[in-house]
């Protein structure tokens, strides 16, 4: 496990990565949302993950104080349910998130170092490389060797992309 994570590591820093995207881009993703239907911050969070295919999952330490800000600006009301807070908008909320409609979605431009260089490459990356370090725990020497040549397989077909014009 300690080898993944020094390779999940090494694969942000080059790749330009890592899944953190400014606090401002929270705020636009919660107003954006909250303009659809009201949610809960859990919902938020799933919602942006999903939606951003999972490129970017912002952590409950910032989509919860900038709900908390959002509803100290006049922005937001939240209702408790069920020991759950749902938030929606205020009508300042709903006019200040209509302003911003005509932009492009905030999960959309969030991976934008992603988007620029690969898409969903560093999340494709991550996933063959959790793939590969289950074979190394569980596989047999058989199925290790496999895996070896695969992988081998995989990193000539890259290059090769690189190559064509």
């Amino acid at each position: 496990m300690e080898a993944f994570e020094q390779f999940k590591t090494m694969f942000d820093q080059k790749v330009g990565g890592g899944t953190r995207a400014p606090r401002g881009d929270v705020r636009a993703a919660v107003l954006a949302l909250l303009l659809e239907k009201p949610m809960h911050g859990y919902q938020i969070i799933a919602e942006i993950g999903e939606r951003s295919g999972g490129s970017w999952k912002p952590s409950p330490g910032s989509v919860y104080p900038t709900l908390q800000m959002l509803t100290d600006e006049g922005l937001l009301k939240a209702e408790e349910s069920g020991g759950r807070k749902t938030y929606s908008l205020t009508d300042e909320g709903r006019f200040a998130a209509e302003a911003e409609a005509d932009k492009p979605a905030p999960w959309e431009t969030s991976g934008s170092r992603e988007s620029a260089r690969g898409g969903g490459l560093p999340k494709a990356g991550l996933d063959l490389a959790q793939a590969a370090a289950q074979v190394g725990r569980t596989g047999s020497p058989e199925q290790v060797k496999e895996a070896v040549a695969v992988l081998e397989e995989a990193r000539r077909k890259l290059y090769s992309i690189l190559a064509q014009d």
